[in-house]
């Protein structure tokens, strides 16, 4: 004998949600007072739910009467980098070399300190530049010889590199090793920035 499987019921419909009347609503509130958190845990509070959904269209917003321009950020001024280094060039070295062009002032840096040598170099190109002077000579000795002290010939390999830094660029234009005549390459042609105004 076929046994037939009963008819399956339709399925159910999706429950439509209601709100609370105003009677299960304060019937809510009061179960929900007199109920007590358990240990350690935080009371939730109340959350109001949202009233039921009308049948009347929401209003959208208006939209922007003019769209306002996107501002940039203003950029602040920033102080201006000294210009870079130029050499000196071979006519100007040569004339310097032959005396043709002066040397206005001189520094001698032989036996100081790398922090006095610093700074008494720094104070001798800002009168230079000061006082409108165009070319000046400063000596750093030659430093060590073969198999002299290796730490003879600081102020020979620090002074270029000081000369670089934006802190004397201000004052100088360019340098380049000075002739035999004045030292060879314990010295230095170094060409004077003007003070402006």
């Amino acid at each position: 004998m076929k046994r037939v499987a009963p008819p399956l019921d339709p399925p159910a419909a999706p429950r439509r949600k209601r709100s609370l009347s105003e009677d299960e609503r304060v019937l809510w509130d009061s179960v929900a007072k007199q109920v007590k958190p358990l240990r350690g845990r935080p009371r939730l509070t109340r959350i109001e739910l949202p009233a039921a959904p009308s049948d009347t269209p929401v209003a959208k917003p208006p939209p922007p009467a003019t769209q306002q321009p996107i501002k940039r950020p203003v950029k602040l001024a920033t102080p201006m980098s000294p210009p870079p280094l130029a050499s000196l060039g071979r006519r100007e070295r040569s004339h310097l070399s032959r005396g043709r062009k002066d040397i206005d002032a001189r520094i001698d840096l032989h036996g100081m300190t790398q922090a006095r040598a610093h700074h008494a170099l720094l104070r001798f190109l800002q009168s230079a530049s000061h006082d409108g002077l165009s070319f000046v000579l400063v000596i750093t000795g030659k430093g060590a010889r073969l198999g002299g002290d290796p730490e003879r010939g600081v102020l020979r390999r620090q002074v270029p590199l000081w000369l670089s830094l934006p802190e004397f660029r201000a004052y100088v234009v360019g340098f380049d090793e000075a002739a035999i005549g004045h030292g060879g390459e314990g010295a230095l042609y170094v060409r004077v920035r003007r003070a402006r105004g």
